[in-house]
């Protein structure tokens, strides 16, 4: 006779839908522990005992039933126990349970491939995400009624979260527009806004997002509380929205309407207390100081992602230094970047390094801060930040060559390191952006070309690094192709060819292929030709005639580079233009304010005033002086004397009574 817990347990089992899990808890607990049974019935207890407490969330005691059960046990539910370690924030263990069961060899079953994906999505691992989601899309066979609307939701949220990461190149073209699927559910429509705020199109994400909550408020498929969970992050994707167009007023009310003790996710209330925090940061800074420190910490599964957590602490750093608190943050900065062996291009390390500059000069700039920097940098040579830092203060002073400088004796103690560590950080992306702009901005060429052509060769060494070095490929390409020299032109095709690897469907690529290898290796561009559009297709519609009747345009030099010489015209005389140029207005002479001209000039008003005859000297000394002088003084006596031997004679002046006595008067001497 069966055991009735057995008995209930199967009847249970048998009807086409239950919806009372905690009764299937009872029955399966109660079947479990009858001593009555084994085998396939014991197996069969024990897994939906698993199950019912999955559907009740209780994740932790079906963790634990699984390891009671053994190892067959934890083979049969290989998909519930991955779950379950997804669920509780495992997922390394989550990771390696879907490994045994093979979820990368495409053998695994449909719903595994599910929390493959969701375990990769929340690992961050976004590319791998983005493929599981995509095989799963292609593949029809199995799929159950409603998953393709989920797939598409998934991959959406994917493909948002690759293109906040920078990997533009990890998302097909047609995935990077809203599609007209997109703008039927909630979901995706607030996907697809996501995506238009990872570009900069703020203006478009803020149409997706008002269709995106007027789904959710219309949808009979939620009750109240559920579309009331729902369109909080739809409402602080808004605000966000709404404050980077400059609509401080319609941001500020849709915090306001935001009810935070109503949000069950600590994640989504963290993100809306910290955009909150924007005016009260440029009203009272102390305030936003206190009410930073005062945030929820989030543990277990509900975490942010790494680029909401490094913009959460971007904006503490910011608060702190408008806090004054100089002296802290310096000291933090310092403590967790002096000992970096290798430099760090994590987000979160090089807005620290930019953070402990600002607090080091106390949010100073100009060339006194460069002076006071410039130290600091040899104490923290793996600085990031402090070395974007400088840089961007040269740049605000218009001193280009000493940021160049700085960048390229950073660029050669990488080099020299000459780690693969090293290597990568030399060769990154950003860095390079900065240094070929650089360049540019003095109308260095030459170090333009080599610099890409150096990066590129580098990523292109990289096989597991294909896709990250697409977009130095294509610049290096672009600026390769400019050269007519051939080993320049291999090397852009090398680089285009990487691209394609990575993006078979580029546009810009397969044309620079062709244009690269066009003229030296015809077989490699033969099979591209197809793709690009024909010379009449381009031609379409213009008019060669026209053109030819209208003549060459010439462009007007700008006036600094416009020659100031008289142009000739053939014969030697200045063009008409110039023969026409009115004379210059002669200048109106000044005369004096009390000119009078009826009075007569005076004939001595150009000698000296004390050469004119109405010259009168004041005080006792001038009129000395003025006697002595011959106009108008005493003439001096002279006296004829005949030489001996009839010589001839000259006239000497005649000795006077009075004037020898002052000569003879001795001189006092020193006592």
């Amino acid at each position: 006779m069966a055991d009735p817990a057995v008995a209930a347990l199967n009847s249970l089992l048998r009807e086409a839908s239950i919806d009372d899990h905690a009764e299937a808890l009872e029955l399966a607990t109660a079947a479990v522990r009858s001593n009555k049974i084994q085998g396939p019935d014991l197996a069969s207890a024990q897994h939906t005992r698993v199950v019912a407490l999955l559907k009740l969330d209780r994740y932790d005691d079906a963790l634990r039933v699984i390891a009671e059960g053994g190892d067959a046990l934890e083979k049969d539910c290989s998909f519930e126990k991955a779950y379950a370690l997804y669920k509780t924030g495992d997922l390394e263990g989550a990771e390696a349970v879907l490994q045994k069961t093979g979820v990368d060899t495409g053998k695994s079953q449909r719903g595994l491939k599910h929390v493959a994906g969701q375990v990769a999505y929340r690992n961050e691992k976004f590319e791998r995400a983005a493929a599981i989601y995509r095989d799963l899309k292609d593949d029809t066979e199995g799929a159950n009624y409603g998953e393709e609307n989920d797939l598409r939701i998934n991959l959406t949220a994917a493909d948002a979260q690759l293109q906040w990461q920078g990997m533009e190149w990890a998302v097909p073209e047609e995935e990077k527009q809203p599609a007209r699927e997109d703008l039927e559910a909630f979901e995706t429509a607030y996907n697809a806004a996501c995506i238009c705020i990872s570009r900069g199109d703020y203006t478009k994400a803020s149409v997706l997002l008002k269709r995106s909550r007027d789904l959710c408020e219309a949808t009979e498929d939620l009750n109240e509380e559920e579309k009331k969970a729902e369109l909080v992050p739809i409402l602080v994707q808004q605000a966000f929205v709404f404050t980077k167009l400059g609509k401080l007023d319609e941001a500020l009310s849709l915090q306001n309407a935001i009810n935070l003790f109503e949000v069950s996710e600590t994640s989504t209330k963290v993100i809306a207390q910290g955009n909150k925090l924007l005016p009260k940061a440029t009203a009272n800074p102390f305030i936003a100081e206190r009410l930073a420190r005062a945030l929820p910490k989030i543990e277990g599964n509900d975490r942010l992602f790494g680029f909401q957590t490094a913009a959460l602490q971007r904006n503490k750093n910011v608060i702190d230094l408008q806090a004054q608190k100089f002296e802290g943050k310096e000291i933090r900065a310092h403590k967790l970047l002096a000992g970096a062996q290798v430099p760090d291009l994590s987000v979160s390390k090089v807005d620290l390094g930019v953070a402990g500059a600002a607090a080091a000069t106390k949010c100073g700039d100009g060339k006194p801060t460069v002076r006071q920097l410039l130290p600091l940098l040899e104490k923290r040579p793996n600085d990031i930040g402090l070395l974007l830092t400088i840089i961007q203060l040269y740049i605000q002073i218009n001193t280009l060559p000493p940021a160049i400088l700085l960048l390229e004796k950073f660029f050669t103690r990488l080099e020299e390191a000459n780690t693969p560590e090293h290597i990568d950080v030399r060769f990154a992306p950003g860095l390079v952006a900065l240094a070929v702009s650089l360049y540019r901005s003095q109308n260095r060429q030459r170090d333009v070309r080599n610099e890409l052509s150096k990066a590129a060769a580098h990523w292109r060494s990289k096989t597991e690094a294909a896709g990250a070095g697409s977009s130095i490929a294509r610049e290096a390409g672009i600026e390769l192709l400019r050269s007519s020299h051939p080993s320049d032109l291999a090397a852009a095709g090398k680089a285009f060819e990487q691209i394609l690897s990575a993006q078979p469907g580029d546009r810009t690529a397969t044309a620079g292929l062709v244009a690269s290898y066009a003229t030296t290796d015809f077989a490699k561009v033969e099979p591209y030709l197809e793709s690009l559009p024909s010379v009449e297709k381009l031609t379409q519609g213009v008019d060669v005639s026209a053109l030819i009747d209208a003549g060459v345009a010439l462009l007007t030099p700008p006036a600094s580079q416009q020659s100031k010489k008289r142009k000739f015209d053939g014969e030697g005389a200045a063009p008409e233009k110039e023969k026409q140029q009115p004379a210059k207005k002669p200048r109106k002479r000044k005369l004096p304010k009390n000119y009078d001209p009826t009075k007569k000039p005076d004939p001595e008003r150009w000698l000296p005033l004390r050469d004119r005859s109405t010259y009168r000297p004041k005080g006792k000394k001038g009129k000395k002086r003025a006697q002595e002088a011959t106009q108008g003084g005493v003439v001096k006596e002279e006296e004829t004397l005949e030489l001996a031997g009839g010589a001839g004679s000259v006239k000497v002046e005649k000795a006077g009574g009075g004037g020898g006595g002052a000569n003879k008067k001795k001189k006092k001497g020193k006592k």
